[in-house]
């Protein structure tokens, strides 16, 4: 199963998460970034529905898959403040 971290980081004057390179907005406070981390987490966890996505990859090449809207990841928030 894939694990999906999400990580409480300082960013821009304030605080975001952080999952691989990408960041989130920046919020206020650490408490403020924690929470939306948390719930950012907890929803990524949930089922969908099976579809048909279409993405770019790193190289610029296009793919087209059926996600299956049961196959979520794991999560967890990684507070290192």
């Amino acid at each position: 199963m894939v694990m999906v971290k999400y990580e409480v980081v300082e960013h821009d004057g304030g605080w975001a998460y952080k999952v691989g390179d990408a960041l989130s907005e920046t919020f206020p406070s650490h408490d403020a970034a924690l929470k939306a981390a948390t719930k950012a987490a907890a929803r990524q966890t949930l089922n969908g529905t099976t579809d048909g996505i279409v993405y770019q990859d790193k190289d610029g090449r296009w793919h087209e898959e059926l996600a299956d809207g049961r196959d979520r990841p794991a999560t967890r928030v990684v507070d290192r403040s």
